[in-house]
C-alpha cells in the first residue's frame, strides 16, 4: 500500500492541525493504520493507532486527550487531529499501514514519506 500524507504547516502553541493520509494500492479496509513521529535528534516514536473497523484506537500518553486518529474507509483516508499542540510536538509526522494495530505499533509495515509539524512557542 502507498501512503501520501498531508496537512502539516507551522502553528502557534495551543493551536491546532490536521493532517491525512490517502491510501492507494492495496485493499485499504485490511490494514489498521497508524501515526508515528520524529523529532530531530530523536528515533521515531508511536503517536496513535485504528482498526480497520474505526472502532478500536490507542494512542501514546502523550498525546492522549489532544490527538484524535480517524478513518474513511470509502475515501481510503485517515486523519489525525490535533489539538493543545505544543512545541514538543514539533516533528516530522509519518503514516503508517499493517496488517494489525499491534504490528502498526510495532513500526512493521508500509510508510509515508512524512509531513513536517513545527509548533511555536
Amino acid at each position: 500500500v502507498q501512503l501520501v500524507e498531508s496537512g502539516g504547516g507551522l502553528v502557534q502553541a495551543g493551536g491546532s492541525l490536521r493532517l491525512s493520509c490517502a491510501a492507494s494500492g492495496r485493499t485499504f479496509s485490511d490494514y489498521a493504520m497508524g501515526w508515528f513521529r520524529q523529532a530531530p535528534g530523536k528515533e521515531r516514536e508511536f503517536v496513535a493507532v485504528i482498526d480497520w473497523t474505526g472502532g478500536n484506537t490507542d494512542y501514546a500518553d502523550s498525546v492522549k486527550g489532544r490527538f484524535t486518529i480517524s478513518r474513511d474507509n470509502a475515501k481510503n483516508a485517515i486523519a489525525l487531529q490535533m489539538n493543545s499542540l505544543t512545541p514538543e510536538d514539533t516533528a516530522v509526522y509519518y503514516c503508517a499501514a499493517a496488517i494489525s494495530m499491534a504490528t502498526v505499533k510495532s513500526g512493521i509495515g508500509s510508510w509515508g514519506q512524512g509531513t513536517q509539524v513545527t509548533v511555536s512557542s
